[in-house]
């Protein structure tokens, strides 16, 4: 069945939400400090378009990375009755093809983002490069393609230790964090490589993603085999994407669609479950906010990562195809892997998950589980919802009492 547009764009997102080469910028950026202090006001920006507009007072922040991008950073210090916060600040990080807007397009009631604020946490909201208010860099534009060099190994070993330093720089205390599907990846990643935990308290990880091999989306699976199979001729410059910009509502992304949907076994009619799983709680009337704001760009390459994970079924970093490309990059033939029981044996874990969900397969989970059967047991806690798919977990309408209810409580004992 044909894909009107809509359903296109909606489809990119939903297909990559799961799933968010080292560039030569370093020394382009070498005299910018990583914790640079840049608060602004934006009358474009987040706080004003979507949070001021719900009754919060909200701040824009911004912070430079080590390889030179410049992140948007919202801030929102106390809830709706004016209520300064008095509790530790939380960290939310938003899945691929999405910004911090994911957080807050129910009603305030509904919101994790407003939730948190309400109950007296310092809400920070974090935007990875790429997004709409995360385009800037020192010394790169947006439109040459070196921008676009990167993939989820960049937002680990950059965006997001430059992010949570930011965070802890300004209040002075060591956060909670939130990930939603890739924000769970890189958070697992960096964990595993033992960065962040000077300032991270604990880490709430919902729709959580590291092992891929299991997904049961078939139309994810069918767009990472796209994906793919434009990888392997990337060196015969013949890649119709090229390491530049993956624009959801480009032509590119429609035409991928467009291909996965001339599949017959593939349903283009319901979108939204065929990649995500059959969502239960997720108000339909939400997909024109939703819309508005998402989806959002994202490099090629990041893209080509993800497609790795699913075909391969390993937490790695980036494949460059070759063993003397993988050489040139990692010293090996093979990428190294991201080893989920490196991480952290007393690091706080609550794990969220669904029975229905798609992306985050049940099974891929217990292999994550597996992975840290050596976790001290009062330490992780592990939450399964049996008629919860992936959209359920940020746009559920119930969400607050069966997720963000047991999150603020899990936060609360650490």
């Amino acid at each position: 069945m044909a894909c009107t547009i809509t359903h296109i764009v909606l489809a990119v997102q939903l297909c990559v939400l799961a799933v968010g080469a080292r560039t030569n910028l370093d020394k382009q950026s070498s005299d910018f400090n990583l914790s640079k202090i840049l608060p602004l006001v934006d009358e474009d920006g987040i706080c004003n378009l979507v949070v001021e507009k719900q009754g919060y007072v909200c701040q824009e922040h911004k912070v430079i990375t080590k390889d030179g991008y410049i992140l948007s950073l919202q801030r929102i210090p106390e809830g709706r009755a004016g209520k300064a916060a008095n509790k530790i600040p939380v960290l939310l990080q938003h899945g691929l093809l999405m910004d911090a807007v994911s957080w807050m397009i129910n009603s305030p009631d509904e919101s994790l983002a407003f939730i948190l604020a309400d109950n007296g946490f310092d809400v920070w909201l974090a935007n990875t490069r790429g997004t709409n208010y995360s385009r800037g860099h020192t010394s790169v534009d947006p439109n040459d393609p070196s921008y676009w060099d990167w993939s989820w190994d960049e937002l680990v070993a950059y965006d997001l230790p430059a992010t949570v330093q930011y965070v802890h720089d300004q209040t002075g205390q060591k956060l909670h964090y939130v990930g939603h599907s890739l924000g769970t990846l890189i958070a697992f990643a960096a964990f595993s490589q033992e960065k962040l935990l000077n300032s991270i308290r604990s880490a709430a990880l919902l729709s959580p993603i590291a092992y891929l091999a299991q997904m049961s989306s078939f139309l994810a699976k069918t767009a990472a085999d796209a994906f793919i199979a434009e990888f392997l001729i990337i060196f015969q410059d013949l890649y119709w994407l090229g390491i530049k910009e993956f624009a959801p509502r480009g032509e590119a992304a429609v035409k991928l669609l467009e291909d996965i949907c001339k599949n017959p076994e593939n349903n283009c009619s319901d979108l939204m479950t065929s990649f995500t799983g059959p969502n239960c709680c997720v108000n339909s009337s939400k997909t024109n906010d939703f819309l508005d704001h998402e989806p959002q760009s994202t490099a090629t390459k990041n893209m080509i990562h993800l497609a790795q994970m699913i075909r391969q079924g390993t937490i790695a970093m980036y494949d460059y195809g070759s063993a003397d490309e993988n050489n040139k990059h990692y010293g090996q033939p093979t990428p190294p892997v991201y080893n989920m029981s490196s991480i952290p044996k007393n690091l706080p874990l609550f794990l969220s998950y669904g029975g229905q969900d798609y992306l985050s397969d049940v099974d891929d989970v217990k292999t994550l589980l597996n992975a840290l059967k050596d976790h001290d047991a009062d330490k992780l806690l592990t939450q399964y919802r049996e008629d919860y798919a992936h959209a359920d977990f940020v746009f559920g309408e119930n969400a607050k009492q069966v997720v963000y209810d047991p999150l603020m409580a899990f936060f609360k004992l650490q």
